[in-house]
């Protein structure tokens, strides 16, 4: 039968158990049964129990003897807490019980004829046996005879009663909370150990599959939910589980009749708890996938932004993303409205069954006499507190199930075997070692990309004392080589070797030990420089330290400090310069006294100063041992004993200098480009001197920090293969327009995410929501009548208790049938008023949010382009931000308002009422209301648990972590890992001493706040007995009291959970109203800047200068000048990161420059409106960004101010080539193209790209390296469109294949950021300068 369930055999311990078996649909279909609910109630608690007795017990696997003896001793603390509550129902049962004879032998003993005699009430004048046969039987006076019951007396000892009972609720409960945490804490440390020993012994591959972020998470959160799910938490499930239990089992001991019935109905409650839940689920369900529709959206516009702007698509994307957050709040309303209807029917269900329970409770009682109104009230609030138990152990099961799941990634990786074991004892150790190293037939892929093959069939010999530099372009398999020598990877074929022997089988602490390595970005760690070089070699002593630091060349800077070798380098070495960490990084090679040293491009991050003097120091220590140094920097190693060019991971040529270049490969091309750049740029800088003195240095000075940069993007690049960097993440702004290494630096700037805001005031949060008032206004009003309902129920409860003294039983009933009538009323009235609340709220929190993340979204789209270089303002981020924020910020508006207005009246009706009947009552339980407010207060804290506490506890820890995860290859080079786990578990310490001393506050907070409740009881029956006593107050006025204050400080309570959601909303808030008020540079939104008709295309560039914002300090643009004519074409050859597209960016004022000006027409840029500018410029792109949509409106995409026809888009399409290709389409210009034009071919999407620019009819046409990603055949169909398309347009083209460029008005060749040459193809080819030889070696610029 579809969705049945059927239960399985339960599996033996630590073996999988699938309780339950699945239909064919996957889902559990609801069964409306009348015991439903209690099924399924039963069959969550099996389950619970069978994951405790399987699964949850392996979380326990770390315990020893002592703390199975806490959790045990702990548990049965828990059993007997548990059953306190019912146990204090038998105590109320009976008071209730004096109470109610007290009134009735007072209401008897008014009558002056009637008297207390030998504990019976009699006529006064009648004999014994006249009365015996009036039937006056009821008991008076049973302690005093002859006067009224000493109700004084009575509640004394029932107060005595509630203390003992609270006295002993304190210890379980302190002894409870306190065991398992100590249980816990001392568990979570090993756990804690042992998974960053094992993370330690991990190989580097492992680490470029794991995310050192996720590795830090699973150290703090994943630990922690262990920690939630192994601790207290299972003290208080079983806590409550035995009250359940007791619950239940006191109903039926006292009067099973009553208890049928009251769980006869409850399927009702629990049929609306399951039916909501799916509804809920469901809508939910629909809203996130229609949030996810807007959010694919915007993270497709926010990736492709430069499009956008190229294109001004910003309006048209916004319409786009509000179409789609309609639909999602509409399912957000819905779910707003039943969620209303069913809490509404759930109240409703709760009231008929007071009224159930009452009158045919009060049946048994008046009439049958079967129970005595304590009974009824046992039976009554012994399954209500049952039923309560249940739902509350519930949280409990989402801490069992979560730290079930972070126990099993936690302990696979605990029991994963490393493939290289870094601390394993194992392999040989050579007596002497020569230093031969040669790669046999090595074919290796990063375990995280396998796809991608780095070496194929490498073959290469180091010889001994030799020094050996690697040259080729970036991506070579260069840093793979050295990282094979190191062993952080062992190679899929072929092998390394050491002297002969394969490195696999020597041991690899040992191995490392020979190893000296110096790299581009050396890794310092957060300590003195000393301390920093003697992790190069353990035991070393300080002469060794100083002399390895004059062999850095470090010696003289280092004694020029305050405090000299003690001098702190700060976190990763941040208080040092580059070429001072370069040169403390070498001392630490050098102290090794390395027989190998590898210098990953050592010097390149320097200025010239720093790279002279490190290089001098690199020069010095290379004599006589094994050296490998790779340089983009080609004049450092001219003087190697060999140079080894790299290509596509093969060794394709070897020789010295002049032999190389003789050769004209490889080396060839990169001395070329690299000289040409030196001598324009020493040119620029010569004319520059002689109008400015001080010109020369800051020049040389930014070629070398622009030198530096190109190195530190290509370098990124090669490491990004390392780590697991997705290539295709850089497409989107390579792809565009974008600052070429940009994707790949970012990565280096400081993470300030978190960075403070001033919460936002409510009104302006408010205003937001104003145009929605009127349903928040009606919202409020049934949140009102709602908080009155349960000072009502104090009410009726309290009458009903006063109808059981009344002496004529016809009243009685008339009075019962009333109130229980009543009950019905209310009920009816909470129904429609929870509906209203709920859709009233829904609606106008949907609205805001709908109306925040439009204005969010329209913000974003409105910033420059530089805004959304800065790492913070990331597209993920953003959508993230659009996502999150605006749905937080419903948390100070919409329902949040409508749970204070409820939490207030309740608050404000119980008050009312119980001084109305008791001031002086009302006065004594207030005193115990900041006391219940307390113990409020500590349970929230408990369920967040003192995570504050904790966290500030794990920092020491955390950063000694985090340092060695972000460091571990640093690390595993220097073969530090044993230091590093040592250094983890003695600042394990601290925490764990917190964790006992959290143990013990934690746990008497946890006894206080549940033994308060005994003790405010305690002290109200006792004060209440006084007054009944002496100032004749009815006995339910003490009832009506207690309840409706007790009914108000659990609203409080309620009130005060809400606190977090509103902070939250406030920050939330600020953080949107941050992005809102934030003011564009260069705005597309505004009207300002001039308009011109005539727009002709002239374009001259006049010594431009420019550094991109989030990279200041590196100069991209250099001076640049250039001009083109309208209707001429102008190519920029160069390589990458000279400046080619960056130039293109300034023209579509992306950007402004820094210094320079572009003219456009004779007017300057930045005075042009930035959307009429636009409009003017088509632009095709390498890697053209499509839209997920079809063809046609990708096509129409190209011009987003007039409305187009469908014969503009067909006559696009044919000048682009496309329209032919377009028909043979099952669905013509209707097909949709993919996220990002995945459906289709290179070549295709490129012409598409090529007709969406037509389709402008620009006056200006930018191809950026239009036709470089196509084969030879689409190369060749996109050219000629090209071609066509440039006829009478302005045009600059970027190409790296010089054929395309040859017959081009202006050729320009850059180098740095500046223009070395410039003409015509024949021009250029009789200068014979860097283009011609560009042309002749026919070598691609890389």
């Amino acid at each position: 039968m579809p969705g049945s369930v059927k239960l399985r055999s339960v599996k033996k311990f630590g073996q999988e158990n699938d309780g339950y078996e699945f239909s064919d649909e996957g889902k559990l279909r609801p069964i409306y049964g009348p015991f439903k609910y209690y099924a399924q109630s039963i069959k969550a608690i099996f389950t619970v129990l069978d994951m405790l007795y399987c699964r949850f017990a392996l979380q326990f696997r770390f315990a020893s003897c002592r703390e199975i003896c806490m959790m045990i001793f702990g548990s049965i603390c828990a059993i007997i807490h548990g059953s306190a509550q019912p146990l204090m129902l038998l105590v109320f049962g009976m008071l209730t019980d004096t109470f109610i004879e007290y009134d009735i032998e007072l209401n008897e003993l008014t009558d002056p004829e009637k008297v207390c005699v030998n504990n019976t009430i009699q006529w006064r004048n009648l004999t014994e046996e006249e009365n015996l046969a009036l039937n006056m039987t009821k008991s008076c006076g049973v302690l005093f005879c002859f006067r009224l019951l000493d109700i004084e007396y009575e509640m004394t000892n029932f107060a005595y009663y509630y203390v003992g009972i609270g006295a002993g609720v304190f210890i379980l409960g302190y002894l409870q909370i306190s065991l398992w945490i100590t249980a816990a804490a001392r568990q979570i440390q090993i756990i804690r150990k042992m998974y960053f020993r094992k993370v330690m012994r991990m190989e580097i591959g492992w680490f470029d599959c794991t995310s050192v972020g996720e590795l830090n998470t699973r150290m703090s959160d994943d630990i922690n939910k262990i920690n939630d799910a192994i601790a207290d938490q299972v003290g208080i499930f079983i806590q409550r589980f035995t009250t359940f239990v007791c619950g239940f089992l006191m109903g039926f001991a006292k009067g099973w009749k009553l208890t049928l019935v009251i769980v006869s109905v409850s399927p009702l409650i629990g049929v609306g708890a399951g039916l909501m839940a799916l509804f809920v689920a469901k809508l939910t369900g629909m809203e996130l996938q229609a949030y996810a529709k807007a959010g694919a959206v915007a993270d497709e516009v926010l990736s492709s932004v430069r499009t956008v702007a190229a294109f001004g698509g910003e309006k048209k994307e916004v319409e786009r993303y509000d179409r789609n957050l309609v639909s999602a709040q509409r399912w957000g309303i819905r779910k707003g409205l039943i969620m209303g209807f069913f809490t509404g029917y759930m109240w409703f269900i709760i009231f008929l069954c007071y009224a159930l329970a009452f009158w045919y409770g009060s049946s048994l009682v008046v009439d049958t006499q079967e129970y005595s109104p304590g009974t009824l009230l046992q039976v009554f609030f012994g399954v209500l507190i049952a039923a309560l138990s249940l739902g509350q152990a519930s949280p409990c099961l989402e801490a069992f199930a979560a730290g079930r799941g972070a126990a099993t990634i936690i302990f696979e990786t605990i029991e994963r075997k490393p493939e290289i074991d870094c601390l394993s004892e194992a392999g040989y150790k050579l007596d002497k070692v020569k230093g031969d190293l040669e790669f046999h037939n090595i074919t290796f892929h990063y375990p995280s990309r396998p796809e991608v093959k780095i070496l194929d069939q490498l073959n290469l010999q180091v010889k001994s004392g030799e020094t050996t530099a690697f040259v080729g372009p970036s991506g070579a398999g260069k840093s793979t080589a050295i990282q094979l020598i190191q062993r952080f990877y062992d190679p899929k074929e072929g092998m390394v070797t050491l002297d002969g022997h394969d490195i696999r089988g020597l041991n690899i602490q040992w191995l490392r030990s020979l190893i000296g390595i110096v790299e581009q970005e050396p890794v310092l760690f957060a300590t003195s420089i000393a301390e920093n070089i003697r992790y190069g070699r353990p035991g070393v002593s300080n002469d060794d330290i100083v002399t390895a630091a004059k062999e850095a060349n470090a010696y003289n800077f280092i004694m020029d400090l305050p405090q000299k070798f003690d001098t702190l380098v700060g976190e990763g070495g941040g208080q040092m310069s580059g070429g001072q960490k370069q040169r403390i990084a070498i001392a630490r090679a050098l102290v090794r006294n390395p027989r190998i040293l590898l210098l990953d491009m050592a010097t390149s991050a320097l200025d010239n100063e720093s790279e002279a003097v490190v290089q001098e120091a690199l020069d010095k220590v290379r004599m006589g041992r094994t050296t490998i140094s790779i340089a983009h920097r080609l004049s450092t190693i001219k003087n190697a004993d060999v140079i080894v060019g790299f290509e596509h991971g093969r060794a394709v040529e070897r020789g010295k200098h002049e032999e190389l270049l003789d050769r004209k490969g490889v080396y060839f091309t990169l001395v070329t480009l690299q000289s040409q750049g030196d001598k324009a740029l020493n040119q620029k800088a010569r004319q520059a001197a002689s109008s400015d003195p001080d010109a020369e240095r800051k020049s040389l000075n930014r070629a070398g920090s622009y030198r530096a940069s190109l190195r530190a993007s290509l370098h990124q690049r090669s490491r990004s293969q390392l780590s697991n960097v997705v290539p295709e993440l850089s497409v989107a702004i390579t792809g565009e327009l974008g600052p070429r290494s940009y994707s790949e630096t970012h990565s280096g700037l400081p993470d300030d995410d978190s960075e403070e805001v001033e919460p936002a005031p409510v009104a302006r949060i408010l205003k937001y929501n104003a145009p929605e008032w009127p349903y928040m206004l009606f919202g409020s009003f049934g949140a009102a009548v709602n908080g009155g309902v349960n000072p009502v129920y104090a009410l009726l409860f309290s009458q009903i208790l006063a109808t059981f003294s009344m002496p004529d039983p016809v009243e009685q009933r008339r009075e019962i049938n009333g109130i229980c009538l009543f009950f019905v009323v209310v009920g009816l009235v909470s129904f429609f008023t929870q509906l209203l609340q709920g859709y009233a709220f829904s609606k106008s929190g949907e609205l805001l949010t709908r109306r925040l993340r439009c204005l969010g979204f329209q913000a974003m789209l409105g910033q420059e382009i530089a805004w959304f270089d800065d790492h913070r303002n990331s597209p993920g981020a953003l959508t993230t931000r659009l996502a999150t924020d605006a749905s937080q910020v419903q948390g100070a508006t919409g329902s949040q308002i409508g749970m204070i207005v409820n939490s207030l009246t309740n608050i404000g009706v119980a008050i009312i009422i119980s001084f109305y009947f008791s001031w002086k009552l009302t006065l004594v339980i207030l005193c115990f209301l900041p006391f219940l407010a307390l113990s409020g207060g500590f349970q929230a804290k408990m369920l967040t648990g003192f995570a504050k506490q904790d966290k500030e506890a794990m920092e020491a820890a955390g950063q000694i972590s985090g340092e060695a995860l972000n460091n571990i290859r640093t690390i595993a080079g220097l073969g530090k890992e044993r230091n590093f786990v040592e250094m983890f578990e003695a600042q394990l310490e601290a925490p764990y001493q917190a964790a006992l001393k959290k143990a013990n506050v934690y746990g008497a907070c946890y006894g206080f706040a549940q033994c308060v409740v005994f003790m405010a009881n305690s002290a109200s029956y006792r004060f209440g007995g006084y007054l009944v006593y002496q100032e004749g107050l009815h006995f339910s006025f003490v009832f009506r009291v207690i309840s409706a204050i007790v009914t108000s400080g659990t609203a409080l309570g309620r009130a005060s959970s809400y606190t977090p959601d509103y902070a939250k909303a406030k920050i939330s808030a600020a953080r949107f109203f941050q992005l809102l008020d934030h003011i564009p540079k260069i705005s597309v939104y505004s009207d300002e800047g001039d308009k011109w008709d005539h727009f002709k295309g002239d374009i001259e560039f006049i010594d431009c200068k420019f550094t991109y914002p989030s990279r200041p300090d590196i100069q991209v643009l250099n001076g640049l000048s250039v001009s083109v004519r309208p209707g001429q074409t102008l190519a920029f050859v160069g390589s990458s990161g000279c400046g080619k597209s960056t130039s293109v960016q300034l023209l579509e004022r992306f950007y402004d420059p820094n210094s320079g000006r572009v003219l456009i027409d004779g007017r300057e840029s930045t005075r042009a409106n930035v959307a009429f500018l636009r409009s003017k410029i088509g632009i095709v792109s390498q890697e053209p960004i499509l839209f997920d949509c079809s063809i046609e409106e990708n096509i129409r995409y190209g011009d987003n101010q007039r409305h187009l026809s469908m014969d503009d888009v067909i006559a696009a399409a044919k000048k682009a080539q496309l329209h032919d290709f377009v028909m043979s389409l099952p669905e013509k210009y209707d097909t949709n193209v993919g996220s990002q034009g995945s459906q289709l071919s290179r070549g295709q999407k490129q012409r598409i790209a090529i007709a969406r620019a037509i389709i402008r009819d620009p006056k200006i046409l930018l191809l950026d390296e239009a036709t470089s990603a196509l084969d030879t055949e689409s190369e060749k169909t996109v050219q000629e469109a090209l071609d066509k398309a440039r006829e009478g347009r302005t045009c600059i083209v970027i190409a790296h294949r010089l054929s395309t460029i040859q017959n081009s008005d202006i050729i320009a060749v850059m180098s740095r950021g500046y223009v070395i040459e410039k003409g015509t193809h024949d021009y250029l080819m009789s200068l014979k300068g860097a283009y011609y030889k560009l042309v002749t070696t026919g070598a691609p610029i890389s």
